[in-house]
């Protein structure tokens, strides 16, 4: 199974800011145990790379990636860290041809329809959109679906438990991205159980989204 079908059979990823890295274990077993054995640490604080090397080596069955990736040496550092993937707010032209080169799953952002005639020269077909909400949300990325039938979306910004199961139903969907089931304050004062609740949460209704008609 490819790295995106794997996104597409999850079809939530947690978004975690990371503030210290003892919290990276309880984390990721707290988020595995609800039904999400993935997430994207973004690379926004100190600890980031090393949570990604804890988890990456205490906890191989979760699939652990590097986001807010700009620089190509962001992108290798956290390779080097054991990042399986790597997630950008753009569309850095080193980072995407060093991705391919070494096989490394990358999702970058577009948002406007030249953004995605550009990934799709250098061989994307999924594209992040953030942030999501701000930017019209479903109805924009549907717009920019008409004219690009064969591209698919990973929204994040504003996507949470409300509009969730909206965003599941729609075709060019292939998966979202969210920090509401991981909360930096929920983290830092340790209430993984309330993750836990949260992931499963999402898992319920990512499977309800799978038995509507769309």
């Amino acid at each position: 199974m490819t790295f995106f079908q794997t996104l597409k059979k999850i079809a939530v990823i947690p978004v975690i800011v990371i503030d210290h890295v003892q919290q990276a274990i309880p984390l990721a077993r707290a988020l595995q145990a609800g039904g999400l054995p993935i997430a994207e640490i973004t690379l926004r604080t100190p600890a980031a790379l090393n949570a990604i090397q804890e988890i990456a080596s205490q906890m191989p069955q979760v699939l652990i990636g590097a986001g807010t990736v700009i620089t190509l040496d962001q992108a290798k550092v956290a390779v080097d860290h054991g990042a399986r993937y790597l997630v950008s707010p753009g569309l850095p032209v080193d980072v995407i041809q060093w991705s391919a080169n070494n096989n490394i799953p990358f999702l970058g952002c577009a948002v406007t329809a030249a953004e995605i005639v550009n990934g799709m020269r250098m061989g994307l077909s999924v594209f992040k959109f953030f942030p999501s909400e701000a930017m019209g949300g479903l109805r924009t990325i549907k717009a920019l679906s008409d004219p690009f039938p064969d591209i698919q979306f990973v929204p994040t910004g504003g996507v949470n438990q409300f509009n969730l199961l909206e965003y599941l139903q729609k075709p060019y969907i292939l998966a979202v991205g969210g920090s509401w089931m991981s909360k930096r304050d929920w983290v830092n004062n340790e209430q993984y159980e309330r993750v836990q609740q949260e992931a499963l949460a999402a898992c319920q209704i990512r499977d309800k989204s799978r038995q509507l008609p769309l």
